[in-house]
């Protein structure tokens, strides 16, 4: 959840017969170390500050935040144990996710009781600190997040998603039924030793599209009609998730604290033939660096190099969670929009100042070499972060000595709590409000008693939680008698971010006219525009394509961010006209981080088509420009692996073009050849069957023969990817079926590999953008079983380059594992996800650790070459 994260990996314990062969004493966070590695009680070195409990009263004096700001208590103990996460219902009562269960003591033993809690905290003076709390659910096993709902809340309790009901206004939960079994799975209690609450999912943000979208999970949710829907989405980060004005999501990890989707990911999905888009998964700002307010020695590798300073502060972010974009009114204008992420590893809060252009999205630490808020309370541990009704920031600190969770805590760790005493007292928590002292915070609006034409009044109010709540209670209530109200709203341009709620709502009605997109596409904001434009997308298949486009069109003229939005929404239309539009918005736009991303998206089976369009008229972008030569790429791989012959011939014709066009060639045939192969121990492999075709094709043997070396490389190589009648073949490499003892060691290898890599790698293999490279048809994977052994043993240390990009990681070795179950995640790996290497036997394993038995560092790239 909000532990410290290294490298590559996560592991917890094997329930059963697998046991983890650690030194007496060890801990289980100690297998991420290399072998031989030594944990130097470096906090010898320093005079420790004491951390002793505070009183709430005290806490507040350990805080510095910038001039102008206070820092105000809300709620404390008794009234609130070990939150985790909080929301504001309609009528401003507070309610809280009590993971009371959490690390009850270093060895993380009993953390399966039903000891967790809903709390409902209510403020009766109107002072802006909590007087009572009434408990809503109790009996809960970790329960780690909640969404309250117009007819109930829903609330995670792994594996279960439940939508919890109160009849009668008693504010106690009267039923509770089931609408999701695998929700936060990773931390089911059935797992045993194997639960894992660091890595598992959260959120449950009602989105600015209606949708509900979690972190750390692939499904988002919805109501609608009556029915509780679910459709896939991208894994989103690790602990908190958070969106911005115009609904875009923002998240991080542990070890990189501020990534967003700048693109709606459900676009960059549709199109089956293409991978790797850009513009979601975005890392906005890549400096990692911290910089606490006190010694932060009690992290769980302050051991290790680079970890800490010499002053004995954290370097980087270790526990990054609880991302929040500021909407409130209560900070000065400048602090509208920007990005603060928690760190309870070092006691403090980032401002990240976000800057924007043409949709680009960028962020920097606000303070230099200083942070937002920082407190001198080692037990500070601010783990989520929210906007309040008042326009505040709300922050939730789970105050306790140590938040490690075991599955990670290390011998290092583990002895300095035990020495300091900082494993108890638990059960404590706090929330504070951080107040600007220019404008005095007001009292939270009674919501849910308003009318619907209150409602819409509120879609305007300088708080974005209010506008957030309005908009959802109005969509929950399909009150259709303000439906006038909300097409005036959405038409007045002196209230932009009115204008957009108001647009949304009408979507989530279902009540969208042409007439509402019309006037609200000519608004002077391009994000009211966009915004026109994608919700209009709602008239597709029910009127015709060229009204819709008649509306569109004057986007093309339009700046960066609105063109980036048509072409995202022209790839829903069917009309040929389109392609001419997305050739018009790409050649506008070939160095646009971004827009590329969305030409490639709307162009699913249409790939080829737009390739000979924009070939036709090649004068309008001259040639040998990289960001074209990317997208002929792109476009001849996508045609590649559609697999349709016809369309391949047509795009090997393309590719054997005139005099001087020699650059297209090797575009597009690179672009193919990176579909068709795969490097397998330094050799290029054809992944999968060739394709067979009716004869020779003629465009690529004569390009073969090209007097531009690297273009008949190119095509001698792509010849292999094909099949004719007469020609001569090589059979290609046996894969033979696993013996029952091999099959044995895969199934092993499935489970091993899900704990100890699935966390960053992902069960699909694919990776995590800015966490851990893809495991899919990787030389490092499928080459050198050796070479593999010895990665996984000992640890890789970066940088290190896959698929053209550059990884800076520090994956740590399993060698806590024995060569038996080393030898099964390996052979799990090399035979899962159609890769066809050869198993791993334990006696190879065997061989490589007594080989290189005295090694303690990670190997870099260049050793492994050697």
């Amino acid at each position: 959840m909000v532990a410290r994260f290294v490298g590559v990996g996560g592991l917890g314990l094997l329930a059963g017969a697998v046991a983890f062969p650690c030194a007496a004493g060890a801990q289980e966070g100690d297998w991420k170390d290399p072998k031989g590695m030594v944990q130097e009680e470096v906090w010898r070195r320093f005079s420790v500050p004491p951390a002793p409990v505070l009183s709430p009263e005290e806490a507040l004096e350990s805080f510095t935040v910038p001039p102008g700001f206070r820092v105000e208590l809300v709620a404390s103990e008794p009234l609130v144990g070990d939150p985790v996460e909080i929301e504001f219902d309609p009528d401003g009562r507070l309610w809280v996710v009590e993971m009371r269960g959490y690390m009850p003591n270093p060895d993380g033993t009993n953390e399966t009781d039903p000891v967790g809690r809903i709390v409902v905290l209510e403020d009766d003076d109107g002072d802006g600190r909590m007087d009572r709390n009434t408990v809503f659910l109790d009996q809960l096993v970790m329960p780690r997040a909640l969404a309250v709902l117009k007819d109930g809340v829903l609330v995670a309790e792994p594996p279960n998603l439940w939508f919890c009901k109160d009849f009668d206004g008693d504010l106690r939960c009267d039923e509770r039924v089931p609408m999701d079994d695998a929700y936060a799975s990773q931390n089911d209690p059935k797992l045993g030793q194997k639960s894992n609450p660091e890595h598992a999912s959260n959120g449950l943000l009602w989105g600015m599209d209606n949708w509900i979208y979690s972190a750390n999970h692939t499904m988002r949710f919805r109501f609608l009609n009556g029915e509780f829907i679910r459709e896939p989405t991208i894994f989103r980060g690790q602990w908190g998730i958070s969106q911005d004005n115009y609904g875009r999501l923002f998240y991080n990890s542990n070890s990189d604290h501020f990534r967003g989707d700048l693109l709606p990911h459900h676009y960059l999905a549709r199109n089956k033939h293409l991978v790797g888009l850009a513009g979601a998964n975005v890392r906005v700002n890549p400096d990692q660096t911290v910089w606490p307010g006190r010694i932060t020695l009690g992290v769980n590798r302050g051991y290790r190099p680079n970890v800490l300073r010499e002053d004995g502060m954290l370097t980087r972010y270790t526990g990054a969670c609880g991302t929040l974009i500021y909407r409130g009114s209560n900070f000065p204008a400048e602090f509208l929009g920007d990005g603060f992420v928690a760190e309870p590893t070092g006691n403090f809060i980032r401002r990240n100042k976000v800057r924007e252009h043409d949709g680009i999205v960028e962020a920097s630490n606000a303070y230099d070499q200083k942070e937002f808020m920082t407190s001198t309370d080692e037990r500070f541990r601010p783990v989520n972060l929210i906007n309040g009704p008042d326009g505040c920031l709300y922050v939730v600190d789970l105050y306790r000595g140590l938040i490690q969770h075991r599955l990670y805590l290390t011998t290092f760790l583990r002895k300095q709590v035990e020495e300091r005493g900082l494993a108890e007292p638990i059960g404590l928590g706090r929330i504070y409000r951080v107040v600007h002292e220019s404008k005095k915070p007001g009292r939270a609006p009674k919501m849910s008693r308003m009318t619907s034409a209150d409602l819409v009044k509120e879609l305007a109010a300088p708080d974005a939680w209010r506008r957030d709540t309005a908009q959802r209670l109005l969509v929950e209530r399909q009150d259709t008698s303000v439906i006038d109200s909300l097409r005036q709203l959405s038409g007045c341009s002196q209230k932009p971010l009115a204008q957009i709620h108001a647009l949304w709502t009408l979507h989530g009605l279902g009540s969208l006219n042409m007439e509402t997109v019309r006037l609200a596409i000519k608004s002077p904001d391009p994000k009211v525009r966009l915004t026109a434009i994608q919700v209009s997308e709602a008239f597709v298949g029910k009127m015709g394509e060229q009204q819709l486009l008649s509306i569109w069109r004057t986007a093309l003229n339009d700046v960066p961010e609105v063109q980036q939005q048509l072409a995202l929404s022209l790839g829903e239309l069917e009309s040929e006209e389109v392609l001419d539009h997305l050739k018009t918005i790409w050649e506008r736009n070939l160095h646009h981080a971004y827009i590329p991303s969305a030409v490639l998206s709307s162009l699913y089976q249409r790939e080829l088509e737009f390739l000979e369009l924009i070939l036709d008229d090649s004068g309008a972008w001259g040639s040998g420009l990289p960001e074209v030569a990317m997208m002929l790429e792109k476009l001849a791989g996508a045609i590649y692996r559609e697999g349709d012959v016809v369309r391949i011939k047509g795009l090997l014709q393309l590719a054997n073009g005139e005099p001087g066009t020699e650059w297209r060639g090797e575009a597009l045939l690179g672009g193919m050849n990176r579909v068709a192969f795969k490097k397998v121990q330094g050799k290029m492999r054809l992944d999968g069957n060739p394709i067979a075709v009716g004869a020779k094709p003629a465009p690529l043997v004569a390009l073969a023969s090209s007097k531009t070396g690297s273009l008949a490389a190119l095509s001698n190589l792509l010849l292999e990817a094909f099949q004719w009648p007469g020609k001569s073949t090589v059979a290609a490499d046996d894969v033979a079926e696993l013996t029952p003892q091999q099959q044995a060691r895969f199934d092993l290898g499935k489970d091993l590999y899900l704990i100890s890599c699935g966390a960053c790698h992902q069960p699909h293999g694919r990776g995590q953008d800015g966490l851990a490279p893809s495991l899919l048809n990787s030389d490092w994977v499928l080459g050198s079983a050796e070479r593999m052994a010895r990665i996984v043993l000992h640890g890789l240390q970066g940088p290190i380059v896959i698929e053209g990009k550059t990884w800076d990681i520090a994956m740590p070795g399993l060698a806590v594992f024995d060569d038996e179950q080393l030898a099964s995640i390996m052979t799990y790996v090399r035979r899962e996800w159609g890769h066809t290497a050869s198993p791993v036997e334990p006696e190879l394993v065997a061989t490589v650790r007594a080989k290189y038995a005295d090694r303690i560092d990670m190997w870099t790239v260049a050793e492994l070459g050697e």
